[in-house]
């Protein structure tokens, strides 16, 4: 293979060397940030064997080579353009500034929620591991595994103890991550979320019952009370007081000499920060984030399958503008809160819908005769079921159109169905077939037909579009 030759021809095809702002590349993606993409020939792209997809996401017009093949090629076209590599960090940070508010918006809770995501999933993960133990009918009639086997006690205990430190000392997370984002120095920003938390304070989960009965403790200073609130499970006040820790700190050492900087710089960055936490920030966000919470559950509640059917048909169309990953910052309090919410809705859509592309996609490795769309059809249609829809949607998909529209329509369905249902989740993970595990123990029946139906409606769909699509082109082709 001509490695030179295909670095020369996509070179071409992306509108030239003089079109490159920043360059890099992944395990099997060239991760390019273009001055102008309308210079982008895709037919000349498509018609490459080697490129397996395009789609253009965050600032960055990306092309899907695979993996070993993508580093020979960038290697080549870095020969041709003088162009040398950056990390994938430099290149985001470039394509943002191709980016409007509201996408930056999106981008910002990204880089904040995606570092902290493994913990959640572990987390949540062991909090399924805990109700399979614990969960009546189960597996025995009548009874829990822990019911009937009462030397697993202890496991299910240590288990559940293992699951909740994510989410109980949650605003430690946050602030590390937020606060490195904003610019500040994230252990401060840890420490910030460990006051937020710390044992001292009212357990943040007991402050409505607290509340009602009038039992709130104080700190009494000077006349003036400040609650002694804890913020447990939390995620909109650590945001915003990290992003006043950050601000604060960028402000002090502006006017700190550089001889106490070390001293005084941390010590009242910490104090100013913590001092507007307990006395506004935290109290007036803590009612924001429950009033987004009682205002999901209750959409949530009261659309019933319609809403369900209307998020299921939209999921993937706001997967392509990038926009889902915001979602992570709204399922991490839906989780949070799960005593109140019973988890969370958005996962279980999200599954419904990356099964119907993956099906989708398959229906099109059945129906078409092209190698190689075959050859890609059948790897990104198996990775789309296990819950990376990438390939699937952006080169396959949305490329035939009519793939695309059968997948959102078997994402519909499927999501009404397990919206009637109330199929929630109680941790994040791989959104798809591997997604059980995450489902809440009594939903899981309905989780597995709610993706059978997405999988049916989806591939059945796609297949009568498709003949539909052939026979208007046949007699398009004769009246010509």
């Amino acid at each position: 293979m001509k490695y030179d030759q295909i670095a020369k021809d996509i070179l071409e095809a992306i509108g030239g060397k003089e079109n490159i702002s920043a360059a890099a590349h992944c395990a099997t993606r060239l991760r390019l940030v273009l001055h102008d993409e309308g210079k982008v020939n895709q037919e000349a792209l498509d018609n490459m064997e080697i490129v397996k997809g395009t789609f253009s996401t965050g600032g960055q017009f990306q092309i899907i080579l695979g993996s070993g093949t993508v580093n020979t090629v960038f290697n080549e076209m870095s020969k041709l353009t003088g162009i040398e590599g950056m990390s994938t960090k430099d290149v985001k940070d470039a394509g943002a500034k191709n980016l409007n508010p509201l996408q930056r918006l999106v981008k910002l809770l990204s880089d904040i929620f995606v570092p902290i995501v493994p913990a959640i999933v572990a987390g949540g993960l062991l909090m399924g591991i805990n109700n399979l133990l614990v969960a009546q009918d189960l597996f025995i009639e009548g009874q829990s595994l822990v019911e009937a086997y009462p030397e697993m006690a202890d496991l299910a205990a240590l288990i559940n103890t293992f699951a909740n430190a994510a989410f109980v000392f949650l605003p430690i997370l946050i602030g590390f991550s937020a606060t490195q984002r904003f610019g500040g120095n994230p252990y401060l920003g840890a420490t910030l979320g460990m006051l937020m938390v710390h044992p001292d304070l009212l357990n943040g989960w007991g402050y409505g019952g607290a509340l009602a009965n009038g039992e709130i403790p104080v700190w009494s200073i000077f006349g003036f009370e400040i609650e002694k609130v804890g913020y447990q499970g939390t995620v909109l006040p650590v945001l915003v007081a990290a992003y006043i820790l950050s601000k604060t700190e960028q402000t002090l050492r502006k006017f700190i000499p550089s001889a106490l900087d070390n001293l005084l710089t941390p010590l009242l960055t910490i104090f100013i920060t913590g001092i507007l936490t307990f006395t506004a920030v935290g109290p007036i966000t803590r009612s924001a984030g429950n009033l987004l919470t009682d205002g999901l559950v209750w959409v949530y509640d009261t659309t019933g399958f319609i809403g369900g059917a209307i998020f299921g048909l939209v999921y993937a169309p706001i997967v392509i503008t990038g926009m889902h990953h915001s979602f992570i910052a709204v399922e991490t309090q839906l989780l949070a809160d799960i005593v109140k919410t019973g988890g969370s809705f958005i996962f279980p859509v999200a599954a419904m819908s990356n099964v119907a592309q993956g099906a989708a996609t398959l229906a099109v490795f059945m129906l078409t005769r092209d190698g190689k769309m075959k050859g890609l059809a059948s790897a990104s249609g198996i990775s789309a079921l296990l819950g990376i829809t990438e390939p699937a949607m952006f080169g396959v998909n949305l490329k035939l159109r009519y793939p695309f529209i059968g997948a959102i329509i078997g994402a519909a369905v499927s999501s009404a169905f397990i919206t009637l249902f109330k199929v929630k989740a109680i941790a994040l993970g791989a959104a798809g077939l591997p997604g059980i595990i995450s489902i809440k123990a009594g939903s899981v029946t309905m989780y597995i037909i709610g993706m059978l139906i997405s999988f049916v409606v989806a591939f059945v769909t796609t297949v009568i579009l498709a003949k539909r699509a052939a026979k208007k082109e046949n007699v398009a082709q004769k009246a010509a």
